[in-house]
């Protein structure tokens, strides 16, 4: 069957979280310092990494094995737009409808109009509005309801396994991963969380989804 939609993630696929994940690490060890949860900045950098093999959410992993310690507050203010995106979108969205299904705080297309991105949209749906989360599947059958078509015809576009790739493949949904921030550095957990395709960037994207279309 054809490919008629494509659903985005949005963190650290349409949005570089470097900046802001730099920052929470670097508050986060600040905190610490003098306390028994103290930990040095480039041993919590390694403990990220090597949580980020097998844990999606390796700050919250790192967190919890530092006895629990409270987490800084997420810098949404320091998330940017990956370069060249407004500019793919705008070319995938001659072929393709667009939208979006992420785990996200109210207001998200507020955000997107402030990235500069909500004009490529037709179809959102946030896990803080409509009161359900990936790797819930309803949040994925919401998105495709609205946006009238099939898992067959659709894709999902994100950096996360668990959360992107496995729950959309149970629907029937082709699903590429974008190995970008740490969900690209998860190592495959079982076959039903490989993805169709895997690019190491947004501007293979293209690419990706040409060759999904000649698989069929």
């Amino acid at each position: 069957m054809a490919i008629t939609h494509l659903f985005f993630d949005l963190g650290s696929t349409l949005l570089d979280e470097t900046a802001a994940v730099q920052a929470r690490v670097e508050r986060t060890v600040e905190r610490l310092r003098g306390t028994p949860q103290e930990c040095s900045l480039k041993e919590f950098w390694a403990r990220m990494d090597r949580a980020a093999r097998r844990e999606a959410h390796p700050y919250a992993l790192v967190m919890q094995l530092q006895g629990g310690a409270g987490w800084e507050p997420w810098p949404k203010n320091l998330e940017q737009v990956y370069p060249g995106t407004p500019e793919l979108l705008a070319q995938l969205r001659k072929t393709y409808r667009l939208g979006v299904i992420a785990n996200q705080h109210r207001g998200i297309r507020e955000r997107l109009e402030a990235y500069g991105l909500a004009v490529y949209f037709d179809d959102v749906a946030s896990s803080a509005e409509e009161g359900v989360a990936k790797p819930n599947p309803r949040i994925f059958e919401l998105a495709l309801s609205r946006a009238g078509c099939a898992p067959a015809q659709a894709v999902m576009i994100g950096d996360r396994l668990d959360n992107d790739v496995a729950p959309a493949k149970r629907l029937g949904m082709r699903t590429v991963w974008v190995r970008q921030g740490w969900g690209g550095l998860a190592e495959l957990p079982g076959e039903e969380f490989r993805p169709d395709a895997a690019v190491s960037c947004l501007a293979d994207l293209p690419a990706a989804l040409a060759s999904l279309e000649r698989s069929g």
